[in-house]
């Protein structure tokens, strides 16, 4: 059985994987009953995990290295996700 949790976690991640493909990034949910994504840019292999977990303002996606972005903006999520696999 899914918590209330982890719903809202996947439902997050799936939310902002759906507008990865259209700044050209690839991604894939795994970890199961803790959901993360992975999310790569096909042109330069670059990649990371995005974590999206509660905090003081809500739920945030967090990334490495030192990403972050609200989940009420999930446009700029992907922005700043691409311009960091673009610039890492």
């Amino acid at each position: 059985m899914t918590s209330t949790y982890t719903g809202q976690r996947r439902a997050h991640l799936e939310a902002l994987a759906a507008l990865l493909p259209d700044h050209g990034l690839v991604s894939r949910m795994i970890g199961g009953a803790d959901p993360v994504l992975w999310v790569w840019h096909p042109r330069t292999g670059r990649q990371t995990i995005v974590f999206a977990t509660p905090s003081a303002g809500g739920w945030a996606f967090l990334w490495s290295p030192g990403g972050q972005s609200g989940v009420g903006d999930l446009e700029q999520a992907a922005q700043s996700l691409k311009a960091t696999l673009e610039d890492a």
